[in-house]
């Protein structure tokens, strides 16, 4: 059952693009940690939105500051939304368990997205980080609070979720050159997401 919902994640993004478009908060109550990820930057450069979506309000908000954005999603329904808003940015149909684009970003987004991979596959996205990294860039991206498997609903389908240990989180950031600035569990300024914003030695 978890890994026919795991597996089924894109397929769900994709039927139910218009559902997410009409229900996706658009408040920006991401704005303080999208803040602290933007100043970790300390400059205006390029970002890796992974697991992009549409587009609003998270890749909005960072070209209205003045970077320019690549987003990847698996979803094609999503991307072609977010291509007609946006179109001077770069949006690519990818599975962010394979990219290799072969070029490194100033900062690295994965919000509520990376959380719908399995354990297994979470811990091998750290070199992915890595590979689109170089010093001084900037990570962030969010994840659940302790080690599990939880299954959520989106239009009446299970929607999967997983999250490592904290420590491992930690370990395998440290083990891919990432130093940890900033983490807050279910923080409650953020409509309890937990956080975590890295930053590559």
């Amino acid at each position: 059952m978890n890994n026919l919902a795991a597996n089924n994640i894109l397929s769900i993004y994709q039927r139910h693009a218009d559902a997410f478009a009409c229900q996706r908060s658009r408040s920006l109550f991401e704005k303080s940690w999208l803040d602290k990820f933007i100043a970790a930057i300390g400059k205006k450069g390029r970002i890796l939105d992974i697991g992009c979506g549409n587009g609003q309000p998270i890749a909005e908000y960072f070209i209205q500051q003045g970077f320019q954005l690549t987003g990847i999603d698996g979803a094609t329904a999503m991307l072609d939304r977010a291509r007609q808003r946006f179109p001077e940015q770069r949006w690519l149909e990818q599975d962010m368990r394979e990219l290799t684009l072969g070029e490194t970003f100033d900062g690295l987004i994965a919000w509520d997205s990376f959380f719908h991979l399995t354990q297994q596959d979470q811990q091998k996205m750290f070199p992915i980080f890595a590979q689109h990294s170089h010093p001084g860039s900037a990570l962030i991206f969010t994840s659940g609070p302790s080690n599990g498997i939880a299954i959520g609903q989106f239009e009446g389908e299970p929607l999967f979720h997983a999250s490592l240990a904290l420590e491992e989180y930690r370990t395998l950031l440290n083990a891919n050159g990432f130093e940890v600035i900033d983490r807050v569990m279910e923080d409650p300024q953020c409509s309890g997401h937990t956080v975590w914003l890295a930053k590559r030695r």
